[in-house]
């Protein structure tokens, strides 16, 4: 018994699974965000454009004594479109700003040209190793 409780620690406590319940958090609580955005800011806005034609809810088919909420449905299935949506462009837009940040990091020239024959040398290089040119000494910034 003690070895099962020995390997269900190691199971429970290796990066992975903590890393697997971390983004399950972090999902959960990102999820409450878009729920609410769609819900309390999109949805109502849809609405007030729309004279209110997007809740559904009141639409139902009666077969003899049984309801179908056929609104409901409706409802769930444009507050969908409207929820991926809202992912896709935080998506587009996280993926705009790590594409900046990327830019910005840009690793600094290893290389220059040589001024006499035009070669590629070493940045660090005073003299050029294809003319034997002695090279002027760069300004630094």
């Amino acid at each position: 018994m003690k070895k099962f409780f020995k390997e269900f620690k190691e199971f429970a406590l290796k990066g992975n699974v903590m890393d697997l319940a971390i983004g399950m958090i972090i999902g959960a609580a990102f999820t409450a965000i878009v729920t609410s955005l769609v819900n309390d800011v999109i949805m109502p806005l849809l609405s007030l454009i729309t004279a209110g034609y997007l809740d559904f809810s009141h639409i139902v088919w009666k077969i003899n004594n049984v309801e179908i909420n056929f609104g409901t449905l409706l409802t769930a299935v444009v507050t969908f479109i409207c929820i991926a949506l809202v992912l896709f462009l935080l998506i587009k837009l996280i993926k705009k700003a790590e594409s900046l940040r990327k830019k910005e990091e840009e690793a600094a020239p290893t290389t220059k040209k040589c001024p006499y024959c035009m070669s590629e040398i070493p940045i660090e290089a005073t003299r050029c190793p294809h003319c034997t040119s002695e090279l002027p000494e760069e300004k630094k910034a």
